[in-house]
């Protein structure tokens, strides 16, 4: 199925006809996902996740509804045949027109998941500030309609495995790091992969909200920090320690923004670890450390001109 033929089949498939997902939730007909990052985006959310804004006016003629044998509710026999012939035809012609549009497990991984696959690839492989030629509408579109034809599992399990294989390929390299950069590039690893989260977790937001929240109770965006605490993290702290400390008592070894990054992002991804070098946590988050009691202020006054020591060594003036 070629790209022209997704964007066909986006008016006329998907979701268009009234349906239930395999988590029990109504889909609405109408426009889907444009402009992701726009003003739009809060008004569709509200409708796909609430409904319509507002009811039928006041004296409006509620359509007839079918009922499972084909009669329509409201409908007496031999009153309002046309009218009853009519909206059958019309419930029979949107029906049939949503079951050619259905989407195949095939069709989900020759056309679909490869569309993902290579735009998740991007993401997670982009430096700050680069351009990334991929189109948001046509990704959040068959993250939406994949949703809909009830491929949620097979797309979660996707997406972690993409997402595992890149962290473990990540790993290695941080694994054939010389010491001396090994501090710089595990910033760089941890950057670039929560940079790449705050696009990939808004793009799969429906598959969020209709499967991973309502059927497994989790959030997305708490799995995939996890996947990088357990493929990355976990692996490399006990190297990555004692390089940090060695590099806070020798001043401007590193940039003090890298590591402000690496230690904030280490309390994020696992609290804990805090208790691994408290005094390294508590220059960059605050609380850390229990509160200052008196018979420690010279202790205090002590580091405090030691560190002053240190910056006039360095070039800097009181």
């Amino acid at each position: 199925m070629e790209e022209e033929g997704m964007e066909e089949e986006g008016g006329s498939g998907g979701c268009e006809a009234m349906m239930d997902d395999q988590n029990h939730n109504n889909w609405g007909a109408g426009d889907y996902g444009r402009h992701l990052l726009g003003p739009a985006v809060a008004p569709l959310g509200d409708r796909l996740l609430h409904g319509p804004a507002a009811g039928p006016t006041a004296g409006t003629e509620l359509p007839a509804v079918p009922e499972a044998n084909g009669v329509l509710r409201g409908c007496e026999p031999g009153k309002g045949g046309a009218g009853a012939i009519a909206a059958a035809i019309n419930i029979n012609a949107s029906t049939s027109k949503f079951l050619m549009n259905v989407i195949t497990i095939e069709d989900y991984k020759s056309t679909y998941w490869p569309k993902l696959d290579s735009a998740i690839d991007q993401l997670l492989t982009q430096s700050p500030g680069d351009y990334i030629p991929i189109s948001y509408e046509q990704i959040y579109s068959c993250v939406y309609k994949c949703v809909c034809q009830q491929h949620s599992e097979q797309m979660y399990s996707d997406l972690i495995k993409k997402i595992t294989n890149h962290l473990e390929r990540v790993s290695k390299e941080l694994q054939a790091s010389p010491p001396d950069l090994y501090i710089e590039r595990f910033n760089v690893a941890l950057g670039q992969y929560m940079g790449a989260l705050q696009s990939i977790v808004p793009l799969f937001i429906y598959m969020n909200k209709f499967y991973i929240e309502t059927k497994l109770n989790r959030d997305l965006k708490d799995d995939l920090i996890k996947l990088f605490t357990e493929h990355v993290a976990e692996k490399h702290i006990y190297n990555l320690m004692p390089l940090l400390l060695e590099a806070q008592s020798t001043p401007f070894q590193i940039t003090p923004s890298t590591m402000a990054n690496i230690v904030k992002g280490l309390y994020t991804l696992r609290p804990e670890w805090v208790q691994m070098a408290p005094a390294l946590f508590s220059k960059f988050i605050p609380n850390i450390l229990p509160p200052a009691v008196e018979s420690e202020l010279q202790e205090y006054a002590a580091q405090d001109q030691k560190l002053q020591r240190e910056l006039m060594q360095n070039g800097f003036d009181r």
